[in-house]
């Protein structure tokens, strides 16, 4: 027998407002209200509401915490403030990619970490395998909701049900208690759509009654619910990774393009021999951009060519709703991942012609 799909405290809202539901890792989520193309533009233009409450929560509490997260992720959290949000890949031992999340610092002994849904109870048994010394970690997923508002006109909806100064929260930084609508929440400022906006923790009881304040504070100013295939054509424009599809257990953060977020100076974490041997060698793959020059809609896995011989595969492709042309990310032999490469993605057993191009296809300037 299958196993019942969970739910978000939102599942009846997502009803209610005509959204078709999917199978999303394991969760019944909206994958559309009106249209994915409505949707993108929404948020691009003014805003959207997503429902991430399937995300996972785990705290890291205690003497050791900084300690134990120095040896978890790749990234450095020994210069981070308190009340700010950093984002890291952790790694296998061999370099392969665990999930990517994000680190909300209360203090050093004190952090929540946010990951993917349909990772949670892997990270949550890969953090418990290495654990060491004082540290006490907590999957409080089940207690969270999470909303996200994003878009140029986010702030502004937001700041109508809030008397806390929200041009205050920086980017990639959060206010531990940002009363909404009457409800104490995790306030930051951080998406996954390449636009400003916000992300919104509070108590799985309330889901609910915040979403429907939103909606209404929302109303003049274009808010409009957006799915999961929104959320997908946003980040992909802006080149966000995916997990399954830009890394996974199968691809470096070197190759996915996040070398940024690696820190070979930093003392021993997991993973480390291996990415500092991948980068001495010479990264054999990398991530690229390509736009189609041919007709026809690039999509993950299919196969990229040059001169009739495999070169990579096309991680995440789409039509782009801002850019109105076909694009797509791959990860490629580095020897053709530069700029410029005229590329063959077989589509249906045609090779069809794209061009490397540079990433993000779409970006613009955040509140910093």
């Amino acid at each position: 027998m299958e196993a019942a799909l969970k739910r978000t405290p939102l599942y009846e809202i997502h009803r209610s407002l005509g959204g078709k539901l999917i199978d999303f890792g394991g969760w019944e989520l909206p994958v559309q209200y009106s249209g994915i193309l409505e949707e993108h533009q929404q948020v691009r233009s003014a805003a959207g509401l997503f429902d991430v409450s399937h995300m996972g929560e785990i705290t890291v509490k205690g003497r050791d915490a900084e300690k134990f997260l120095q040896k978890l992720i790749t990234n450095d959290i020994s210069h981070t403030k308190d009340f700010q949000v950093m984002y890291s890949p952790v790694c296998y031992s061999d370099g392969g990619i665990v999930d990517d999340l994000l680190v909300y610092k209360y203090n050093s002994g004190n952090y929540l970490l946010v990951v993917n849904a349909a990772n949670t109870d892997k990270d949550f048994t890969w953090m418990l395998q290495n654990l060491e010394d004082e540290v006490e970690l907590e999957n409080v997923s089940a207690a969270y909701a999470q909303i996200a508002i994003q878009g140029p006109k986010a702030e502004a909806v937001l700041q109508k049900l809030t008397d806390f100064q929200l041009d205050k929260i920086r980017f990639y930084h959060f206010i531990p208690d940002v009363v909404i609508a009457g409800v104490n929440t995790i306030t930051s400022r951080t998406g996954y759509t390449g636009e400003d906006g916000f992300e919104i923790y509070l108590p799985a009881k309330y889901a609910v009654l915040v979403w429907e304040k939103l909606m209404e504070a929302g109303k003049e100013d274009g808010l409009a619910p957006a799915g999961l295939g929104a959320r997908d054509t946003l980040r992909f424009e802006a080149a966000l990774p995916l997990y399954g599809h830009e890394i996974s257990e199968d691809i470096s953060p070197l190759e996915a393009g996040l070398g940024k977020f690696v820190k070979l100076d930093k003392k021993e974490f997991i993973g480390k021999k291996a990415l500092a041997n991948q980068k001495e060698k010479g990264i054999p793959r990398k991530l690229a951009g390509f736009e189609m020059l041919d007709r026809g809609i690039p999509r993950s896995h299919y196969d990229v060519q040059a001169d009739g011989a495999s070169i990579g595969f096309v991680t995440t492709g789409s039509y782009s709703p801002t850019l109105a042309k076909n694009i797509g990310l791959a990860l490629l032999d580095s020897a053709f991942a530069a700029e410029g490469t005229v590329i063959d993605i077989i589509i249906r057993g045609r090779a069809l012609k794209g061009k490397v191009s540079t990433i993000p296809f779409y970006s613009k300037k955040y509140k910093k």
